[in-house]
């Protein structure tokens, strides 16, 4: 069986994934569709709309044959390090083509990932500015070209994490279809999720824009997970601990630890906390993701320790996914976790665990502890435009 991968938070699943999905399928020939997919948080350091085993529930119902995890500590991180996790595990699943969304898929990334090994240290000196706009003046200066969109950014990391992993899998960026990744409208059958999320509540608007289990899902929904729901937690946790044990979290420099917790002194809501620690230096999602790391209690030490540890938590499939995993099980360098028991709990793969505790502030859904993975029957309704 050859098998084509997926990267995807489906968050929520819609109409622009079973597109995604059909193209996939039909540019690739695949027996199974693979998808790598984020827990409960994004790569923004968001909580997911729905949780891990909705969204693992429509991927199977519109396509998706096998559904794997991507663990937290590579799902809320920058494009870099979200792409490396998740293809390393594509490649240890033997996926043979990796198709992915990009606004312009006739760019030549190969090319740009060269022109990136020239650029120096000197380069990113500005403490004025983020390093994404460093990282695009040096790329314009030398290509002609700027990464300022989000599936073009991540589009580049996957290239640049094949070539640094010595992957031989195959990169197929395909054209985005619908609506701009921010774009808020919703018209059509095709609207971005950040519109889908914006109008979660507005069934009758959105429900042409997602499949039937979405909206089924999102019927249920009582609240939105957010951060106004965590930041008492954040906001606790940055008052109560000292200095210099903030300074030990992950990604925790440069003074910002002092920063965060005298706006948690002051701010009583998230976004009056992010007012008062955001400037040009941080971009929101780096200090989302630093949000959560602290609330994780995600330690420099213990990233470090979860980066050599990779793992292939099974969150669902059907009977074509399970058949391919029967197929490379025993090939694979990797461990398989099909259900967390306490050893999995209290070891590798503690960092997940306590991700979908956090979690569970917004349902009551355990989300790790003997949860089998999803088993359903082949039944492809992919809907169309």
């Amino acid at each position: 069986m050859q098998a084509l991968g997926l990267v995807a938070e489906y968050n929520p699943f819609h109409n622009g994934h079973c597109y995604h999905l059909q193209q996939a399928r039909q540019l690739t020939g695949a027996d199974v569709v693979v998808a790598v997919m984020s827990g409960n948080f994004t790569q923004r350091g968001e909580p997911t709309i729905l949780d891990k085993w909705q969204r693992t529930q429509a991927a199977l119902a519109n396509g998706v044959d096998l559904v794997v995890e991507l663990p937290v500590f590579n799902a809320i991180q920058p494009a870099h390090r979200f792409a490396e996790g998740a293809l390393r595990l594509l490649n240890d699943l033997q996926v043979v083509t990796v198709v992915f969304g990009a606004e312009h898929p006739a760019w030549n990334f190969d090319s740009l990932v060269a022109a990136e090994a020239r650029f120096k240290a000197s380069d990113f000196k500005d403490y004025h500015a983020t390093y994404a706009t460093q990282f695009n003046q040096q790329l314009s200066a030398q290509t002609g070209y700027s990464l300022t969109d989000p599936n073009d950014i991540l589009a580049f990391a996957y290239y640049k994490a094949r070539q640094e992993g010595h992957y031989t899998m195959n990169l197929l960026p395909i054209q985005r279809r619908g609506n701009d990744y921010h774009d808020q409208t919703i018209t059509g059958r095709l609207a971005s999720a950040s519109a889908i999320r914006a109008a979660w509540s507005d069934l009758k608007t959105i429900k042409n824009t997602v499949p039937a289990t979405t909206v089924s899902d999102l019927a249920q929904l009582q609240r939105l997970p957010s951060w106004d729901l965590l930041y008492p937690i954040l906001r606790n946790q940055l008052i109560q601990t000292p200095v210099e044990w903030l300074q030990q979290i992950y990604q925790m420099g440069e003074g910002i630890e002092y920063r965060m917790k005298e706006a948690a002194q002051r701010a009583l809501t998230y976004a009056d906390f992010i007012r008062l620690v955001k400037t040009k230096r941080y971009t929101y999602a780096y200090l989302s993701r630093l949000s959560l790391y602290v609330i994780l209690n995600i330690s420099k030490v213990e990233h470090d320790r979860h980066q050599q540890v990779p793992y292939h938590h099974i969150l669902g499939f059907n009977q074509v996914g399970q058949a391919y995993l029967n197929q490379v099980k025993k090939q694979l360098d990797f461990p398989l976790i099909v259900k967390v028991n306490r050893d999995e709990r209290d070891g590798r793969f503690n960092l997940d665990y306590r991700a979908g505790k956090l979690y569970q502030n917004f349902t009551k859904v355990e989300q790790d502890m003997k949860h089998a993975p999803i088993r359903t029957v082949k039944e492809i309704t992919l809907t169309s435009e």
